[in-house]
Formats: C-alpha cells, sequence, structure tokens
C-alpha cells in the first residue's frame, strides 16, 4: 500500500478558515504524540467528510470502542466517552444507535450510555469472528459504522498496544464489521487504532508513533490528539452539516468522564483511575469542547 497524495492546498492555514480555527485545528491542538505530522495525508476537511456518510434518512448506526488494559483489567477513559456522546448527538438526529465492544469494555459502555444497546462481539479466531460480523450487520443493517479509540488489527494479525504489547487474547476482531462494510470511520490518535491503515506506512515511519500500524482501512479517518476530541470533532461537523447544535454541554461531557471512572476506567497515559485522558484534566479536556462549540457559533 502507497500512502496517499496530499490533497491539493492541504495545510494547515488551508483547513482554516479566515475567521478562526478549523474543527481539524481544534482537534489537533496539543498534540503530544505526533499524530498531526499526518495529517496532510488526508483531506483538509476530513471531520465534513465523515459527516457526510450521514446523509439520508436516519437509519442505524454502529459505534465501535473499547482499549483494554490487561494488566490492569480495566478498559481506558478515551474513547468511550466519546463514543457516548457521538451516540447522543445521532439519537438526536433521529438515528439508532448500537454500541459495539468486548467482553472487557461491555460492562463500562453498559454503565455509560444510558440504556442505549450494547453488542458484545466475542473473542473467537479470524473465521468465526467473519462469521458472527455477518450475521450483526445482516441483523441492524447499520448505513453507518463508527471505530472511536478503538485497537485494529495489524498485518501479521496481532493486536499490539502503543507501548508494542501483544493484546490479541483481550481484543474481539472488530475490524472485521469495518472490512465488510462500505461506510466506515475511524477516530484514531496513535496508529494503532481502526482505520489507519489508510496510513499505515506514514505510520510506521514516523518516530513517535506505533511502529507497527493497525493496516484497517477506513472510508474516512479522523485524526485528533485524544480520540475522545475527533469524536467530538465530528459531532460538530454533524451539527455544521444538519445546522442543529449536537455538542453536548461541558457538565454532560464531564459526567460521561466522571462515570467511565467510577465504573474502572483508567488514563491511558498515567494507567491511574483519575478525571483524564491522555494525561488531560477535565478542564483541559473541557476546553477543547469550548473551542468546537465557538467554531459552531461562528460558522
Amino acid at each position: 500500500m502507497t500512502d496517499p497524495e496530499p490533497a491539493p492546498g492541504d495545510t494547515a492555514s488551508a483547513a482554516s478558515s479566515s475567521s478562526g480555527p478549523s474543527i481539524e485545528d481544534i482537534i489537533l491542538d496539543r498534540d503530544r504524540r505526533g499524530i498531526s505530522a499526518l495529517r496532510h495525508l488526508l483531506p483538509p476537511d476530513f471531520c465534513a467528510r465523515a459527516a457526510a456518510l450521514f446523509d439520508g434518512p436516519p437509519r442505524t448506526a454502529f459505534i465501535a470502542t473499547g482499549f483494554y488494559f490487561p494488566d490492569l483489567g480495566m478498559p481506558e477513559t478515551d474513547g468511550p466517552p466519546g463514543a457516548t456522546l457521538l451516540g447522543r448527538a445521532l439519537q438526536a438526529l433521529g438515528w439508532e444507535v448500537v454500541h459495539v465492544t468486548d467482553q472487557f469494555s461491555a460492562p463500562l459502555m453498559r454503565a455509560i450510555t444510558g440504556g442505549t444497546k450494547v453488542v458484545e462481539f466475542p473473542i473467537l479466531g479470524p473465521e468465526a469472528s467473519a462469521t458472527f460480523a455477518r450475521a450483526l450487520l445482516d441483523r441492524f443493517d447499520p448505513a453507518v459504522l463508527v471505530a472511536v479509540e478503538r485497537c485494529g488489527v495489524t498485518a501479521c494479525g496481532k493486536y499490539l498496544n502503543m507501548r508494542g504489547h501483544d493484546i490479541t487474547a483481550y481484543n474481539a476482531r472488530l475490524d472485521t464489521l469495518f472490512d465488510l462494510h462500505p461506510r466506515t470511520i475511524g477516530i484514531a490518535d496513535g496508529g494503532n487504532e481502526i482505520g489507519m491503515g489508510n496510513v499505515a506506512e506514514a505510520v510506521a515511519r514516523h518516530p513517535t508513533l506505533v511502529n507497527i500500524p493497525c493496516h484497517t482501512r477506513v472510508t474516512e479517518l479522523i485524526l485528533s490528539s485524544v480520540s475522545n476530541w475527533g469524536a467530538l470533532g465530528l459531532i460538530a461537523a454533524l451539527s455544521r452539516h444538519f445546522e442543529k447544535s449536537l455538542l453536548p454541554t461541558l457538565e454532560e461531557e464531564g459526567d460521561v468522564i466522571r462515570a467511565c471512572v467510577d465504573h474502572g476506567a483508567v488514563d491511558g497515559i498515567s494507567l491511574f483511575r483519575s478525571h483524564h485522558v491522555d494525561g488531560f484534566a477535565l478542564g483541559e479536556h473541557g476546553g477543547t469542547l469550548l473551542l468546537l462549540k465557538e467554531w459552531f457559533d461562528e460558522v
């Protein structure tokens, strides 16, 4: 696979409007891993392109998330909050939402999503996973699939965390769903998540991202400094696309993150149970949301 050619005029300045930063500027701010170095490989308006996949009458959307730390026996705080808030935004547009995860993150998702359906994808081998995925797609017939900070399979068939440790035994093969569907979105921040197959070669060459990237591709990829921010960026783009304010309040966002921690989630950087996401405190997380709200008010 070769990296896609940069779109004409695809620079940070081109992606920004004259009146202020773009969604992409906002969600790639305070980049601590170097993911923004890959921005030129994507269209400058990648959030808007992802939002456009929801055109048409409301149907069903799958949202996959959940990144598990086997050594701690807990999932992380990045992913489930963004997936939950994105699910609420789609429900406000009339969509049916199904959260898809595995046995290690299903209890957390059931606890924080307020009764939205959560499907537990079993941990199986490749062939059995493909069979289960086809049956699940047939059952719900989703129009769009979204992955928010979901570990993706590498070209050698393994699941690796940011430190390169093999966590295959703890991951259901949700990639199979994305391989079988024509309208998919990946939201990622490190290189080993579903969707990073779109830019896998560039990830492998980058000194601060993972050495062995996920190879699962998606229709539209959203890069962000924190995957929760990428989900908020998609919500902002949906708000503009459908001319309806869908972004959560600061209180709603904070409540979801706190609920994650209350139900066992840990910060993915410190590995402690604290109200942080990838090392960012609640106030810093909320700052990104406020900037997105300002962006929506100005467009």
